[in-house]
């Protein structure tokens, strides 16, 4: 079978929700042993739900990646680690007058240092077990200007250089270092984000932020899912350090 994770332990952050959760769900089919880590697991009886026959096998951690303590701890409970997918995220809508201190530290520690901390606790189990495989979440924004999102976009384009570097430091080490790059996906966030900031105009603006992608919608989270299946995959093996949009033409086609 192609893309087999029988036998291989996935640690997936922010696995109950959106694009993490169409990830977990994923993973566990393709015979994965899936470990979850939230901030807290309002998320998990949903997730649950969905997953059926796979739950035996998938585990949650509650914790904040920008807390290095717990997560080096979950990791140490969690044990070896085939795959890390640093999915977990949070979004802000700003430019560089309107964004405050505040917020610029929020998204720094969990956008940034969470993907660093989870990355200090993952590679020295991959080291120990002799390879492994980590994706990282950037976004478009990290290569292109998008307006109001000046503290997001910092973080994501911090995501890729860090991705570029330890792709550069462990190839030694057998482990495999990407990113991927989504547009916008159409998630519980995106309904959520539209009803708070558009009241009564939830459908046209919808249609206005489908239509900002040249393909004409929004991703889907499963879709973005199938490509972490196949980066994260042995069949993946020649590919490290390497930086995959997935935005519906939105880098090389939005003119």
């Amino acid at each position: 079978m192609l893309f087999n994770y029988s036998n291989k332990s996935v640690v997936i952050t922010g696995g109950a929700s959106g694009i993490g959760k169409a990830a977990t769900i994923a993973f566990a089919r393709q015979g994965a042993t899936v470990h979850v880590i939230e901030l807290n697991e309002n998320g998990w009886p949903s997730l649950q739900e969905e997953l059926h026959d796979y739950s035996a096998k998938t585990f949650i951690h509650t914790g904040d990646v920008s807390d290095q303590a717990r997560m080096l701890e979950i990791f140490q409970q969690i044990g070896p680690v085939d795959v890390l997918i640093n999915n977990a995220g949070i979004a802000h809508v700003g430019s560089v007058t309107t964004t405050t201190e505040a917020d610029f530290d929020r998204l720094f520690r969990v956008n940034v240092k969470g993907v660093y901390n989870c990355m200090l606790a993952a590679i020295p189990q991959m080291q120990a077990k002799g390879g492994g495989a980590i994706l990282n979440l950037s976004s478009i924004a990290a290569v292109v200007g998008l307006s109001d999102r000046f503290a997001y976009s910092m973080t994501k384009g911090a995501v890729l250089a860090m991705t570029l570097s330890a792709a550069k430091d462990y190839l030694k080490d057998k482990i495999r270092v990407n990113c991927i790059s989504p547009a916008r996906v159409h998630t519980p966030f995106v309904d959520g984000f539209i009803t708070k900031n558009y009241p009564g105009k939830e459908k046209e603006m919808f249609e206005k932020l489908s239509a900002s992608q040249p393909i004409g919608r929004m991703g889907k989270p499963e879709e973005i899912a199938n490509l972490m299946i196949y980066l994260c995959s042995d069949e993946a093996s020649f590919i490290t350090g390497s930086d995959y949009p997935i935005d519906g033409g939105f880098i090389t086609l939005n003119t």
